[in-house]
C-alpha cells in the first residue's frame, strides 16, 4: 500500500465529497471547523475579541451566504446571500436561536473593535490605488451633480406623495426624506435631530423614534433595489453606454486619492493595496454582512414601524433618490445604474454599513469609494441642506 502526502489525502477525501468546497477548502474540512465554532459560541467558551468573533462572523457569514445564493427567490429577487446573511445573522441572536453572549462578542467586535473601519479603509484604499490616476481626476468632481440630483427628487417625490396621503409635505421631506438621504444614523439622523428638534417643537426621542424606523426600513429596501438594478443592468446593457468610471474624494479618499495623481507612491505599494482590497473582498464580505445583522440591524424595530402609508412613503424616497441619480448621472456621462446605485441608493442607506451591504448585493464592490463620497460628502451636504429647509417649511 503506498502513502500517501496529507495534501493527497485531503484531495482524495474532497474528491470523494464530490469535489464540493465552501470559502476555498474542501466540505468535510469546512464542516469540522464551523461545527467547533459553533459549538463554542454555544457553550460560551468563545474567545473575546477578534479571535472568536471574526471566527463566529465567517462561519455564519459563510453558511448564510451560501444558503442564501442557493435559494433561487432569495438569489434572484432579494440580494440572495447577501440579504441572507444580514438578516438571517440578526435574526440568529435576536431570537436567541445563538446565545446573546456570542452575539455580543461580535456587536463588540464590529463596534468597538472597529472592524467596519478596517474593512471599508481596505476597500476605499486599494480600489483607488488599483485605478487610473488619469481617470480619477476626470471622475471626482462630476459625481456631485448626482448625488444633488437623488437628493432633489427624493424629497420632492415623498413631499408630494406625503402631501396626498395626508402625512403633510413638510413631515415626510424632514422626518422621512432628510434621514433616509442623510448618510445612515450617526452622520444623518443624529445630527438632524438636534437640528430639528427646536423648530419641530419635538422631543429628540420623539424625532428619533419617527427618524429611525425610515432609515432602516429605507437601508432594507437600498439593498433590494441595488440587487434589482444589478439584474436590470445585466438584462439590458444598452443602458450602460458612455460611462466614464466613477470614482473618489473625502477626507481620507481625498487624500488617498491625492497620493495616486501626484505619484507620490511606488507602484509596487500601490498594486499591494489593490491585492490587499481583493483579499479582503474575496474572503471577509460574509463576515461582515453577519456583522451587521448582529450588530447594526433590529429585526423588531423594522416590524414596529411597519404600516402601509410608511413604508410607501420610504419606498418613494429610495426611488425617487437612485431616479433622479440615474438621469443626472447619464446627462453627465456616467453610468445611470452606477449612479443610481452610488449617488443615489448609497445615500438611502446607512452610512459605510449599507454601503457594504448594498455595494455587494448589487455586485459593484469596487465602487466604494464613490459610495463613500455619498455616505461622508453627501451627508454633510445634507445637514446643510436640512438647516436651509427648515427655515422654508418650518
Amino acid at each position: 500500500m503506498k502513502n500517501l502526502s496529507p495534501l493527497q489525502t485531503t484531495q482524495e477525501k474532497a474528491a470523494f465529497m464530490g469535489g464540493q468546497q465552501i470559502a476555498g477548502m474542501p466540505l468535510f474540512i469546512f464542516l469540522g471547523l464551523a461545527t467547533c465554532v459553533l459549538f463554542s459560541g454555544w457553550n460560551g467558551s468563545l474567545p473575546l475579541g477578534m479571535v472568536g468573533a471574526l471566527a463566529l462572523m465567517f462561519v455564519l457569514g459563510t453558511l448564510l451566504t451560501e444558503l442564501g445564493e442557493r435559494i433561487m427567490p432569495i438569489r434572484e429577487y432579494l440580494g440572495g446571500g447577501t440579504i441572507l446573511a444580514i438578516f438571517g445573522g440578526a435574526a440568529l441572536f435576536e431570537y436567541q436561536l445563538l446565545p446573546v453572549q456570542a452575539g455580543q462578542v461580535i456587536t463588540n467586535f464590529m463596534k468597538e473593535g472597529g472592524f467596519l473601519n478596517f474593512f471599508i479603509a481596505s476597500l476605499v484604499t486599494g480600489s483607488v490605488f488599483g485605478m487610473s490616476g488619469a481617470l480619477l481626476k476626470n471622475a471626482a468632481m462630476r459625481y456631485l451633480p448626482v448625488i444633488l440630483g437623488g437628493v432633489a427628487l427624493a424629497l420632492l417625490s415623498v413631499g408630494l406623495v406625503g402631501s396626498l396621503m395626508g402625512y403633510g409635505f413638510k413631515n415626510a421631506v424632514l422626518l422621512i426624506g432628510l434621514p433616509i438621504m442623510g448618510g445612515g444614523m450617526g452622520a444623518g439622523a443624529v445630527p438632524l435631530v438636534e437640528i430639528l428638534s427646536g423648530p419641530m417643537q419635538m422631543s429628540s426621542a420623539d424625532l428619533l423614534s419617527r427618524m429611525v424606523p425610515a432609515v432602516v426600513i429605507a437601508n432594507t429596501l437600498a439593498i433590494l433595489v441595488g440587487s434589482l438594478l444589478a439584474r436590470l443592468g445585466r438584462r439590458y446593457p444598452s443602458l450602460l453606454g458612455n460611462f466614464i468610471p466613477m470614482h473618489p474624494f473625502a477626507l481620507m479618499i481625498l487624500a488617498v486619492a491625492f497620493i495616486k495623481v501626484s505619484g507620490l507612491l511606488p507602484r509596487r505599494y500601490e498594486q499591494a493595496a489593490a491585492d490587499w482590497y481583493q483579499f479582503v473582498v474575496s474572503n471577509l464580505t460574509p463576515s461582515l454582512l453577519v456583522g451587521i445583522g448582529v450588530a447594526y440591524t433590529s429585526i423588531p424595530e423594522l416590524i414596529s414601524a411597519f404600516s402601509i402609508s410608511y413604508f410607501v412613503l420610504v419606498m418613494v424616497t429610495v426611488i425617487g433618490g437612485a431616479l433622479g441619480a440615474a438621469l443626472v448621472g447619464r446627462m453627465i456621462g456616467f453610468y445611470p445604474i452606477e449612479a443610481a446605485i452610488t449617488g443615489g441608493l448609497c445615500m438611502a442607506n446607512m452610512g459605510g454599513t449599507g454601503d457594504v451591504a448594498v455595494l455587494s448585493a448589487a455586485q459593484r464592490m469596487k465602487l466604494m469609494p464613490f459610495a463613500q463620497i455619498s455616505s461622508r460628502l453627501g451627508g454633510a451636504v445634507m445637514l446643510i441642506l436640512a438647516t436651509a429647509l427648515i427655515s422654508l417649511l418650518a
